[in-house]
């Protein structure tokens, strides 16, 4: 039976991946969705599935990173539906060239956008209709990389997901008062389509041995169904076979 009926999420990055997988197990609870994306078709997709568990999908497409858009969307949650109980901070974006003898100006400013302000606009629209409610959750799909220094995600993708991990926790400080959690989620290796986007692209394989879409959504949705007293910080989920693991111990190895 489903334990979430009623209540309304907006996920962001939801026409693939995490965001995707994480609406349809959402709606699985009863939840209705408001879909965001940068591109309607895929959203559109998704939201046909989430149609069929007979619960509402709404797609509204944007570019987080314009102010204009987030206002449209959350001026559509509290127009058009009323309420807003979830928020899955979902949208993130990283680059090939994404080192420091590679970025730019341009570059620089496209990967905090696209990892840290535009998440931060999201919040600042979904707070108040929380609020009203006193009840409320957000989770941000930050990663591993929000808490370890590594030189694979690249700098401003490591420093931006550093300030989510420290945003989500200052919404706790403030927000307590208003019964809103928010939760920082740190994926390790997850397998979507963005891994197509990196400069050396792995097989099938591999994909295989990481943390799936499907892993993800299904600890969203624990969280979700977590009593209103409960609020889970931050929670970390890796692939068993650790990549950078393996690696060090082949190091050790072959000293």
């Amino acid at each position: 039976m489903p334990q979430l009926s009623g209540k309304v999420a907006w996920v962001t990055g939801a026409g693939s991946g995490i965001g995707e997988a994480a609406a349809l197990m959402l709606a699985e609870e009863g939840v209705s969705v408001v879909l965001t994306g940068r591109r309607r078709e895929p959203l559109e997709g998704v939201a046909a599935r989430i149609r069929q568990h007979g619960v509402l999908a709404h797609v509204q497409p944007g570019d987080l990173t314009v102010p204009d858009d987030v206002r449209r969307i959350g001026d559509y949650i509290a127009n058009e539906i009323g309420r807003l109980d979830i928020l899955i901070n979902n949208a993130g974006v990283n680059i090939n060239d994404r080192h420091w003898d590679k970025l730019n100006p341009d570059s620089a400013k496209f990967m905090v956008d696209g990892n840290l302000a535009a998440a931060a606009q999201c919040v600042t629209v979904a707070l108040p209709l929380m609020r009203k409610n006193k009840d409320g959750l957000i989770v941000h799909t930050a990663s591993m990389a929000g808490r370890f220094i590594g030189g694979f995600p690249g700098p401003l993708y490591t420093a931006a997901k550093h300030g989510v991990v420290a945003m989500s926790h200052s919404i706790n400080m403030q927000e307590c008062v208003n019964g809103i959690r928010s939760c920082v989620f740190l994926p390790g290796e997850v397998a979507t389509p963005i891994l197509d986007r990196r400069p050396n692209p792995v097989g099938p394989e591999v994909r295989a041995k990481m943390v799936q879409p499907e892993d993800c959504a299904d600890l969203i949705r624990y969280i979700a169904l977590l009593p209103a007293r409960l609020c889970m910080n931050e929670v970390m989920l890796s692939p068993t076979h650790n990549r950078r693991y393996v690696a060090e111990i082949e190091k050790l190895s072959s000293l």
